[in-house]
């Protein structure tokens, strides 16, 4: 992978995170496009994702530190509860992440086929999520734990995973004010993790990886494009629907099957 390879893709991780067609699709697809091998370039994928993640810190941070403030004031206030909800949406992906993560990576392989039926899967979600409409309720802890069930889904390529929470929020009736920030603060964790666990494995610096230039620059401009779509996204939440994105993501799914598998 070269320099212009890296900063495309990191461009287009940073766009695509937030809005809702699937960052992990588009990034199969695109190194589809420019023959860049799969399995060498896994840690770049989770590298771009950690970029994406600090955007979230920097465009959620007085959010969180309030969060922090509060739970650290060690009683059952609405912080903490707000913390408890986040971890009770952590428990499906930790279970896929501590028993599933050998396959998950299979996944990773440059199958765009498979990339192409999991996009019309987020077209699915997008579109119901048009058709279902809730009521604007607080999320409960079963709620947590449903979209956290979503979020573990999207661990696929072709599903988005703010997509993929945000429209189960939206259907089980939930506030749109507070599902965009709930969504983009409970990705936080598993992906600072998937990081830590690159990083001691060795894959950032060791024959499997990229290049230490190419992660730098894919981390750079996919963090940049991710500050700016993140704070897109959370416009768009509350006041629209994802209907023209369910239909995009038709229209990549098609051309994924037909033209670029």
């Amino acid at each position: 992978m070269d320099f212009f390879e890296a900063l495309i893709l990191g461009v287009i991780q940073g766009l695509t995170e937030f809005l809702p067609v699937s960052s992990s699709g588009h990034l199969e697809i695109s190194k589809h496009l420019f023959g860049v091998d799969a399995y060498t370039s896994f840690s770049f994928s989770v590298a771009v994702h950690g970029a994406t993640v600090l955007s979230t810190i920097v465009v959620f941070w007085q959010e969180i530190g309030k969060i922090i403030r509060g739970t650290l004031q060690f009683k059952y206030n609405k912080e903490t509860i707000y913390v408890l909800k986040i971890l009770v949406s952590l428990v499906p992906v930790m279970i896929v992440g501590l028993f599933f993560r050998d396959m998950v990576e299979s996944y990773f392989d440059g199958n765009i086929f498979f990339v192409g039926f999991m996009l019309l899967a987020t077209a699915a979600l997008l579109l119901l999520s048009v058709v279902i409409k809730g009521s604007g309720r607080e999320i409960s802890y079963l709620d947590a734990f449903i979209i956290g069930i979503a979020q573990a889904l999207a661990v696929l390529p072709g599903i988005s995973r703010s997509g993929a929470t945000i429209s189960t929020g939206l259907m089980l009736g939930n506030n749109r004010n507070e599902l965009a920030k709930f969504s983009f603060l409970m990705v936080l964790i598993p992906v600072i993790g998937a990081n830590f666990i690159e990083l001691i494995g060795g894959d950032f610096s060791n024959g499997n990886s990229v290049g230490i230039m190419p992660l730098l620059t894919g981390f750079i401009s996919a963090f940049i494009t991710g500050y700016l779509a993140c704070r897109w996204m959370i416009a768009i939440v509350r006041r629209s629907n994802f209907l023209w994105f369910g239909i995009y993501c038709i229209l990549m799914s098609l051309l994924s099957i037909l033209v670029f598998a």
